[in-house]
């Protein structure tokens, strides 16, 4: 991808790559919207979800005779301080303590689902997120991937990976956690400038994020990530081209370009921020246009939404062999998986149901300690939701859904199920971001950059009054 320096003139072009997109075109299509990590999203979920709804569901999944693989999120929710920008489902503590304590409950957890899951456990992908996973002592995080082994049989080709903040992990932390079958991790980057670190509450050295990098090549780490947030305060068009110019040096697998969603009124820690510092809406379009053509000329390949990758991680090679897939923690190479989630307000979905635990750290360890599941939101899927959902995760996978595949797997013709969505695709195909014929509709390498647009279109419930708010689509 190349993108042209910018100037005063709106149609302005960007190559990407082959191709070129106006500045003009970006600016039609930048809507608000979800990021499509499920379908219906979390935000559509029903509060009230009872327990023995999800033990219903498990049972029915045990019962099975081909159940799905399983995946595995973990939520370790505790951080030693406040990032400003955060939102995730998060405790600020410097007591170590309280770790030990929330390891003991998931552990009971653990026993909870255990007994309605059946004893097909097949396992291939497992996900520590927080929070801060290392948060946990080396001989917590030990204890809880020995009591994951007890209940989950994890595949040899399986996916382990974990979330890491540099500023909490020591090299030989990372060898332990390789030790215990961790081969993928992801750096929280965000930023190297020292006035928007100071700004985020996050101050995190260049060399420190050097070595926890180097360090998990060093012990094997097969795939190695690093996310960065543009439009937080203080950043300038120059400011992170020099994040971007230390971290290509980094070279990581796997670069996460997020852009940034400043929600005071829902997330707390965000009112910390001075609004007046955030950059404009058209310095962070120039941020996200330099950012683009800057990896894309590193080598990275663009993967889809914010997403890039190295030509031979296997990510790109799954878009490359339409294998790619998406859940909550991403795109991922897996395959169509049932997502157990453990620990407060933890997501997991089995079959036609999502589920979500408390959100609360004491509701959630109170079910638990109760013999209960902790189960406070979810969704079951009627058949309209299941066709919904394939549809927006192939097309934000960007790859081409047939038609004859579509009627006979669904008993109805794509054209005719879809007919008021298709005429509503039409200014998209126009600018030429999709194709759609007689047979077939594909995403076209300009509209890889659109894909959450292209899919709303096929939201059932976006168009109903809803109290989220979502970013702005770059």
């Amino acid at each position: 991808m190349r993108v042209i320096n910018h100037t005063e003139n709106s149609d302005e072009v960007v190559a990407f790559p082959d191709i070129e997109i106006s500045e003009a075109l970006i600016r039609r299509f930048n809507h608000s919207g979800p990021r499509y990590t499920s379908y219906p999203t979390a935000d559509r979920f029903q509060p009230g979800y009872s327990a023995q709804s999800y033990i219903n569901h498990l049972t029915r999944r045990a019962a099975s005779d081909h159940p799905a693989p399983l995946s595995v999120y973990v939520h370790l929710p505790f951080c030693e301080s406040l990032c400003y920008f955060c939102a995730c489902n998060k405790i600020i503590t410097q007591d170590h303590g309280r770790s030990a304590e929330y390891i003991d409950i998931l552990f009971q957890e653990m026993d909870l689902v255990g007994a309605h899951l059946g004893r097909a456990r097949q396992t291939i992908q497992l996900h520590l997120g927080g929070g801060t996973p290392t948060f946990l002592s080396d001989e917590e995080l030990a204890r809880l991937m020995a009591q994951l082994r007890r209940h989950f049989e994890f595949t040899p080709d399986a996916e382990l990976g974990i979330e890491i903040d540099p500023r909490t992990v020591k090299p030989e932390t990372l060898a332990m956690l390789a030790g215990l079958g961790f081969n993928r991790c992801s750096f929280g980057v965000q930023d190297f400038d020292p006035q928007v670190q100071e700004a985020v509450h996050r101050i995190q050295p260049y060399e420190m994020v050097q070595t926890a990098l180097q360090a998990s090549r060093d012990n094997g780490f097969q795939s190695v990530n690093a996310d960065l947030i543009y439009g937080l305060p203080k950043q300038t068009l120059d400011s992170f081209s020099l994040t971007l110019d230390k971290l290509i040096g980094l070279s990581p697998d796997r670069i996460a370009l997020y852009n940034y969603a400043h929600l005071p009124d829902r997330f707390k820690a965000q009112r910390l921020i001075q609004a007046a510092d955030l950059p404009s809406a058209e310095t962070r379009l120039q941020i996200f246009l330099m950012s683009v053509r800057r990896l894309l000329d590193a080598g990275y390949v663009y993967i889809g939404l914010d997403h890039f990758a190295k030509p031979d991680d296997e990510l790109n090679l799954a878009r490359l062999d339409s294998s790619l897939h998406r859940n909550f923690q991403g795109y991922t190479t897996r395959a169509e998986c049932d997502l157990v989630g453990l620990g407060v307000s933890a997501i997991g979905k089995i079959g036609g149901a999502y589920v979500q635990n408390q959100h609360s750290l004491n509701a959630y360890c109170r079910a638990v300690q109760e013999g209960c599941l902790p189960t406070d939101r979810g969704f079951d899927m009627s058949t309209d939701d299941l066709i919904r959902r394939e549809t927006i995760m192939t097309i934000m996978c960007s790859m081409p859904l047939d038609f004859n595949d579509f009627e006979t797997r669904h008993g109805v013709p794509f054209t005719g199920y879809f007919a008021d969505e298709i005429e509503r695709l039409q200014p998209y195909s126009e600018a030429g971001l999709l194709q759609i014929n007689a047979y077939s509709l594909d995403v076209t390498p300009k509209g890889r950059l659109f894909v959450r647009a292209l899919a709303m279109v096929f939201d059932g419930y976006i168009r109903r009054p809803t109290v989220s708010t979502y970013s702005r689509l770059i």
